[in-house]
């Protein structure tokens, strides 16, 4: 059975205040070439398909126009609920959407019913796990131990009563500890959302969200697919793909079934970059000429002085900037400022350059000690 595994949408976000809606309806028509050139059996969403609990309308329509077009493909598809996601609104309409093989995860009840799909070498139970936090588990097991994130998993697991001799998919939205995280996702103290992967053991094949990068954990048996774009520029180096996941046969009692995993690049309406550079540097049509300037960026700026309204001269070349920064001798300085001991018998011009320093890590000019020299005797002039 041939499978697109995806998650992590997250369908209406706003990056630095800039909407991604339609870079999100690009992408997913990019996925849907994708899935016209695959013919998989079905789509695995792993959770957060919205970026907020309650999404916008546009977010609703777009994630309603890809369902459509997975159900006209007759493909089935099986999705969970993601912490930025509300379970309650993802599970509306479940029941009826189940004749048209789209499989919403409902609310966490205790017990999990596997969707149940059959290839030439047999039954496949998919086992969909919305985000869980212990509390969610343990109002429904209260005998149990459930202090930790593992606890709660390693409950909701047992409580499937699995026969593992069979071929088993889990779809679960949780943080597995190891995985390389990014700035855009959320992130708990101390890692006390930690999974330890020991509980996915005998799965033919975890399908997990949450982590931004793709990546494998243990083996690649539990696997991270990764966001389809980029949401942070902790992200700017990721190389985003879908994930086609192949399960063949079981090998022999007790053993995982045969599985092949590979990867397909996705790429971006806009990428999301960051470049530096002087804004002399920076703003030259040899430099720009050969760049893509319509992309998302995070620009840095190495001139020692603030460029007068950088932001938006540098938009007029890029309109897309998201982020302005200086990397400088100012912006390196790691000094603290202190008051100094002889303050009364030092000169306000003395004071203010030792201040100048300290801020800017460099000494103010001949032209500008002359500057602030004026304005303080036209201060005191004033005051008298």
């Amino acid at each position: 059975m041939k499978l697109i595994h995806l998650s992590d949408l997250h369908l209406g976000k706003r990056v630095n205040e800039f909407s991604m809606i339609d870079d999100q309806k690009y992408i997913l028509d990019e996925i849907l070439k994708i899935i016209d050139g695959e013919h998989p059996d079905g789509v695995i969403l792993a959770g957060d398909i919205y970026d907020k609990p309650v999404p916008s309308a546009e977010a609703v329509q777009l994630f309603d126009r890809f369902l459509c077009d997975l159900a006209e493909r007759k493909l089935q598809v099986m999705a969970i609920s993601g912490n930025h996601d509300s379970a309650e609104r993802m599970a509306f309409g479940a029941k009826l959407m189940d004749a048209s093989g789209i499989h919403m995860s409902p609310v966490y009840g205790g017990m999990t019913e596997p969707v149940i799909l059959d290839d030439e070498y047999g039954t496949i139970y998919f086992w969909m796990l919305p985000f869980l936090k212990p509390a969610h588990v343990r109002r429904f097991y209260p005998d149990a131990e459930i202090e930790s994130y593992t606890d709660a998993m390693k409950a909701a697991v047992d409580a499937m009563n699995i026969d593992f001799s069979k071929r088993n998919v889990l779809i679960t939205h949780q943080f597995v500890t190891g995985a390389g995280r990014s700035e855009s996702e959320e992130l708990s103290v101390g890692g006390s959302d930690n999974v330890d992967g020991t509980v996915f053991e005998g799965f033919d094949y975890v399908a997990l969200g949450h982590i931004h990068r793709p990546q494998n954990m243990e083996s690649e048996r539990i696997r991270y697919c990764g966001t389809p774009l980029k949401y942070s520029f902790s992200e700017a180096s990721h190389e985003k793909s879908v994930t086609v996941v192949e399960l063949g046969a079981k090998t022999g009692k007790g053993a995982c079934g045969e599985l092949q995993i590979r990867t397909i690049p996705l790429a971006a309406k806009h990428d999301l970059r960051e470049i530096r550079g002087t804004y002399l540097d920076l703003t030259s049509r040899d430099y720009y000429l050969g760049t893509r300037t319509d992309d998302y960026l995070h620009i840095t700026l190495t001139d020692e002085e603030d460029v007068p309204d950088a932001v938006g001269k540098l938009r007029i070349i890029y309109p897309n900037l998201m982020k302005l920064d200086y990397d400088n001798a100012r912006t390196r300085a790691s000094q603290n400022l202190t008051l100094a001991d002889d303050v009364e018998h030092r000169s306000p011009l003395d004071l203010f350059g030792e201040f100048y320093q300290v801020q800017n890590n460099q000494e103010m000019s001949s032209q500008q000690c002359e500057l602030m020299a004026q304005l303080i005797e036209k201060i005191w002039e004033g005051d008298a």
